[in-house]
């Protein structure tokens, strides 16, 4: 699910007799200014350039989304075959990040069929869909050439009405599930029981934090003060973000008899370090990975002691992560260590690793019982260094110290922009995607 329900974009439309102008605006993230102008008769196509507010894009590109899904399927087709990997399986939260790569990584190492749930932006005739709308598509063409059977729920996976859904197709197609991969951040849940709305509030806890950070799109490194959550905003921050509705989907699986013997349950967390911690783990977001932790207890006590894992996940760029204070400057600066270091890793080559090294019954866990896919990045050599070099950390020293341009190229290819190969000078219908 996307981590905002991404507005439509505002844009100028003027209609002729049989023709539609569309313009855009060029990237704040390019740092370029003035419009780009296509007209195209009847309407159908249109010149996608990035339009980038903050942390969300609100233009998704079909042709570089479809390049984007098709280039994670072949690094892990270089990895090889997966056999003993679950053959059922379902993601929640599928069509970006973290959980794209797990349909990815199960369907084309594993040789599962796969069932996703996520919430999209159709396109139309003049505008574009969400990222995740295309690559849903683009994973689906592309799974179906080897013979699989993806099945694509889009909707409120937050909703009762999506998991009866859900259950009825798995019924219908799958008859039982083996593997189930929650991976949704949202900001905003309904809950089904009271229909209260909660939304979420990344905030630290009892003082405020003033904290070094990074405006992406100008590359100025600056202190910023973030007071802190009421409690009220931490109580609907954990209603949202930890685990009561990841324990909800597996309750109403498990009461209506579809999981099969020996199925297990993964969801995605992160827990960072010292530097991202006074607003990350020891803030609002914090208090929601405990209840996580909970959760995921509560599960082992009714399926058994391997049925659900938390696995922390290291930091990458996703629209969740840029949203986040502090964690872009971290991030520019991890990935700089970590490239050098050859440590590096982005969402598709965490879950192949994942998937090859950490399903089985004896793999590592911390003492909370999670699977720790962070520690790269926690390693002793490259903690060292990021912590060398954050106080040295400024708007002139950014250029040598961190690697901004690497971030926005990750953020831009989330949502098909920038991929060689690409054309993006063309006209192309924003409603089609590529096979």
């Amino acid at each position: 699910v996307e981590f905002l329900r991404l507005r439509g974009h505002q844009r100028d439309i003027g209609v002729q007799t049989r023709r539609c102008v569309i313009s855009f605006c060029f990237s704040a993230f390019d740092g370029k200014a003035g419009r780009r102008t296509s007209t195209i008769g009847n309407g159908v196509g249109m010149i996608i350039e990035p339009r980038v507010r903050g942390f969300i894009c609100t233009t998704a590109h079909p042709e570089g989304c479809a390049k984007n899904v098709r280039e994670q399927i072949d690094y892990v087709l270089k990895q090889g075959a997966l056999p003993a990997s679950p053959k059922r399986v379902a993601v929640l939260g599928c069509s970006t990040g973290y959980g794209l790569a797990s349909r990815i990584v199960s369907t084309f190492a594993g040789g599962a069929d796969t069932i996703g749930v996520s919430l999209e932006r159709e396109p139309t005739a003049t505008r574009t869909g969400s990222a995740g709308w295309y690559n849903n598509r683009a994973f689906e063409i592309e799974a179906k050439k080897i013979g699989r059977s993806p099945l694509t729920l889009e909707g409120d996976a937050f909703s009762d009405e999506m998991k009866d859904t859900f259950i009825a197709h798995v019924r219908e197609k799958f008859g039982q599930l083996d593997l189930l991969v929650y991976s949704m951040a949202a900001p905003v849940r309904t809950d089904p029981d009271t229909g209260v709305t909660y939304r979420s509030a990344i905030k630290p806890l009892g003082a405020p934090v003033e904290i070094k950070t990074l405006n992406t799109e100008t590359g100025e490194v600056y202190e910023t003060t973030i007071a802190p959550a009421t409690e009220d905003e931490a109580t609907a921050t954990v209603a949202v973000m930890g685990g009561d509705d990841w324990k909800r989907w597996i309750d109403r699986l498990a009461d209506a008899g579809v999981l099969a013997p020996g199925f297990r349950t993964l969801n995605y967390t992160y827990i960072g370090s010292e530097l991202t911690w006074p607003i990350y783990w020891k803030g609002t977001l914090g208090r929601a990975k405990v209840d996580l932790d909970r959760k995921a207890d509560a599960i082992r006590a009714r399926l058994g002691q391997d049925a659900s894992r938390v696995v922390a996940l290291k930091a990458v760029v996703t629209q969740a992560s840029s949203a986040i204070p502090v964690v872009p400057l971290y991030g520019t600066v991890l990935f700089k260590v970590m490239k050098k270091l050859g440590l590096h890793e982005g969402c598709i080559e965490q879950i192949d690793r994942l998937f090859r090294t950490s399903l089985g019954s004896d793999a590592k866990v911390d003492d909370a019982l999670r699977l720790r896919l962070d520690d790269w990045e926690l390693s002793p050599e490259v903690q060292t260094e990021v912590l060398r070099r954050w106080p040295l950390l400024s708007t002139e020293t950014l250029g040598e110290l961190a690697d901004l341009p690497e971030y926005k190229s990750q953020f831009l290819r989330l949502f098909g922009f920038g991929l060689d190969g690409v054309d993006y000078t063309k006209d192309i219908d924003p409603r089609v995607v590529p096979g």
